[in-house]
């Protein structure tokens, strides 16, 4: 990453430029002074406590990231929508998981993006910025480097990081939009399912139903929050789980997996700072349970 210093930067330290202007987190400066990587002004190394100058330029270098035992490359089709040095874009398929782990070491997204930076030739690991459960399809932003993957989780810390979300729950909601704020936490038993209890993390879930049916409602969210399962929780919570959800009580007749689709994003490029929108279209087996749904009545 390359700045030119402005003039109201001028007498600066170089470290608080870094940290304060750029949003370079203390880890990633920790990295570069002991992992390999190089701080330059004007194409000679300097210390973070150099005082910076009008028209200084200014440029760092990533040390290159080791990679985790499961993070290997696989082939593995990735639908990519937007891509660039910093960020991929991707339409997640339902039924793929995102991660490696004992019980999917292979062919996950991770997998496959390493194989897709190795056919670049790119030394990226893989950054998660917005994780999707593994029967959630949809949009998915993925930072290509530590600096991107540190600036997009302030984004998302700040509220500045968007997804919203299509959904097919049980029966008919009483009200077209509302909110859902209940704290979420771990089933006691399970090291998968999550409940509503006191002690759990805030959670607030907002929805507004584009479509009532008798035995069904269409619905499209978004979150102020990002807890695990929060959607499929929230529903079963309020007696309304998701079609295909088997975890929480949602009918399996019409869809095999939880109908939850994230099909839209927008967010701040991590260094251009624009403004980014992207949307995908309700994949066909969500179309097909609503098809279903409305048949059946």
């Amino acid at each position: 990453m390359k700045w030119i210093i402005k003039q109201q930067h001028e007498g600066m330290l170089l470290r608080d430029y870094i940290r304060q202007v750029q949003g370079v987190s203390r880890r990633i400066l920790k990295a570069i002074k002991f992992e390999g990587g190089l701080i330059l002004v004007n194409n000679v190394e300097q210390s973070v406590r150099y005082v910076l100058k009008e028209g200084d330029e200014v440029e760092i270098t990533l040390p290159i990231e080791k990679k985790g035992n499961f993070m290997v490359p696989g082939e593995v089709p990735l639908s990519i929508i937007y891509e660039d040095k910093d960020i991929i874009v991707l339409d997640k398929q339902a039924g793929v998981a995102v991660l490696p782990s004992y019980q999917y070491p292979t062919g996950t997204i991770a997998n496959g993006l390493l194989a897709h930076y190795e056919q670049q030739n790119s030394a990226s690991t893989v950054h998660i910025v917005t994780r999707l459960d593994k029967d959630t399809s949809g949009l998915m932003l993925v930072a290509k480097h530590r600096y991107s993957h540190s600036v997009l989780s302030t984004s998302q810390q700040a509220g500045e990081l968007k997804r919203k979300y299509q959904a097919i729950i049980a029966g008919a909601l009483s009200k077209t939009s509302g909110t859902i704020d209940a704290p979420i936490g771990r089933k006691e038993d399970s090291i998968i399912e999550r409940e509503i209890r006191e002690d759990g993390k805030r959670a607030i879930t907002h929805y507004h139903v584009e479509c009532n049916l008798t035995d069904c409602s269409f619905v499209t969210v978004h979150l102020e929050t990002g807890r695990t399962h929060q959607i499929r929780v929230h529903f079963s919570s309020i007696g309304h789980p998701l079609y295909g959800d088997s975890l929480y009580g949602g009918d399996v007749s019409v869809i095999q997996r939880q109908a939850l689709h994230c099909y839209a994003l927008t967010f701040p490029h991590p260094i251009t700072k624009q403004t980014l929108c992207f949307s995908v279209d309700l994949p066909f087996d969500m179309v097909n349970a609503l098809r279903k749904l409305k048949t059946s009545l």
